[in-house]
């Protein structure tokens, strides 16, 4: 069964490669976004700093200087297995325990969530990654959002702590279990949350997150929520960017 994954009694067969002369950078930024990528290497000047590939291609990693610090930046893949891998890649190229990761989730709770940035505290594993990761558990607890939520409120941008539902299909997101994770408190729905906590932990990485709420499923029928081309308030937004790279100073003090 996937809940009986977790071995910690044998040696992985393949490791990440961790390269102790790796560069050293304060934090790593992460990005779902391709616009957003299109963003930052236009007004920031970022210098390429390494690379890793994947099948699908060649995954550069860039370096910002903000603030008179260092920050490793580059755009991840959709979905728990890809995401946590592509963090796995870069301890062979940078040397830092912060990640930031952000990107959108779909919207289980309108009433609360509209117009805020969403801080997920703890995630409903309902993906496969994790399990490879930490012993089986319905929920796994997202330690950095009180951080997070910290930064959120200093900063006086609007925000909503709640629990977050992991799954790896979102095609199978279905009426049910809207409604069961919904009354168990989750406000939102993504694909990366509890994996990406769980190879953290396991690693001795700190993770630090928030979503963007996009699409709506707290509606009689699903809601995309924004028109074709529409940026502001999406995953898309470059805001969210200077939101990150503001924690990212946050969280380096």
């Amino acid at each position: 069964m996937i809940i009986d994954s977790f071995d910690n009694k044998s040696n992985a067969i393949i490791n990440p490669k961790v390269n102790d002369n790796a560069i050293i950078v304060d934090a790593c930024i992460v990005t779902f976004s391709y616009i957003i990528e299109k963003y930052v290497l236009g007004n920031y000047n970022p210098k390429k700093i390494g690379e890793f590939k994947f099948v699908t291609g060649i995954t550069p990693i860039y370096e910002i200087d903000y603030n008179g610090k260092k920050f490793a930046f580059y755009k991840t893949y959709v979905g728990a297995p890809a995401c946590v891998g592509t963090i796995e890649n870069t301890l062979s190229i940078i040397k830092t325990n912060k990640y930031i990761v952000f990107g959108g989730s779909g919207c289980l709770n309108k009433e609360i969530t509209h117009g805020k940035i969403i801080v997920p505290t703890s995630a409903y594993r309902d993906e496969g990654t994790s399990y490879h990761y930490r012993e089986a558990s319905d929920y796994i607890t997202i330690k950095n959002s009180g951080i997070v939520a910290k930064f959120m409120n200093e900063n006086n941008l609007p925000y909503i702590e709640g629990k977050t539902w992991t799954t790896d299909s979102f095609y199978r997101e279905t009426i049910n279990n809207f409604e069961k994770h919904k009354k168990d408190g989750c406000i939102s729905v993504e694909m990366e949350c509890a994996a990406i906590q769980a190879m953290c932990d396991f690693r001795n990485l700190e993770f630090y997150t928030f979503f963007t709420s996009g699409d709506l499923l707290d509606a009689p029928k699903w809601d995309e929520r924004h028109k074709k081309g529409e940026l502001s308030g999406t995953q898309h937004d470059s805001y969210h960017f200077e939101i990150a790279l503001r924690l990212a100073d946050y969280i380096t003090n």
